[in-house]
């Protein structure tokens, strides 16, 4: 319902963390996920300054931090305001780090960093990584 907060959650993305308390304790601004990864340059990389995201690239040839912007991001009710202002990238598509741009822009972003597994499943390999850890989880 329009004037709520928002949890958006990728469809390709697998998380082992539990956000229930991020949701929760969740009141206004955004929040991302971050996880720390060796192959950055396949995903939104973060570049933080103390405890403060200062700007978050696409794809970036010589990522900037190893901390990929996983495919989880809170918002707060301005996010429809802010959807209604982007355009299409080159790609030809809108795109999630134009609308987290926005919030650090306006510096009210915060983020998390994960733990537990994460895989955006993009990949076969990742994919497999994905399968392995759901069927070892559902072993237990």
């Amino acid at each position: 319902m329009y004037g709520d907060n928002v949890t958006v959650v990728l469809g390709d993305n697998i998380f082992q963390d539990n956000i229930k308390e991020d949701i929760s304790a969740f009141t206004s601004g955004s929040k991302i996920f971050l996880k720390e990864v060796i192959d950055a340059n396949r995903f939104g990389v973060a570049e933080l300054k103390g405890n403060t995201v200062i700007g978050i690239e696409e794809k970036p040839e010589n990522p900037k931090s190893n901390f990929a912007v996983a495919g989880l991001y809170i918002y707060d009710c301005e996010i429809f305001d802010v959807i209604k202002t982007l355009l299409p990238s080159g790609r030809g598509e809108l795109e999630i780090t134009d609308v987290n741009n926005y919030y650090i822009n306006k510096a009210i972003m915060r983020y998390r960093i994960l733990n537990g597994f994460w895989s955006d499943a993009g990949t076969f390999e990742s994919l497999f990584r994905a399968s392995e850890l759901v069927r070892n989880f559902l072993q237990k």
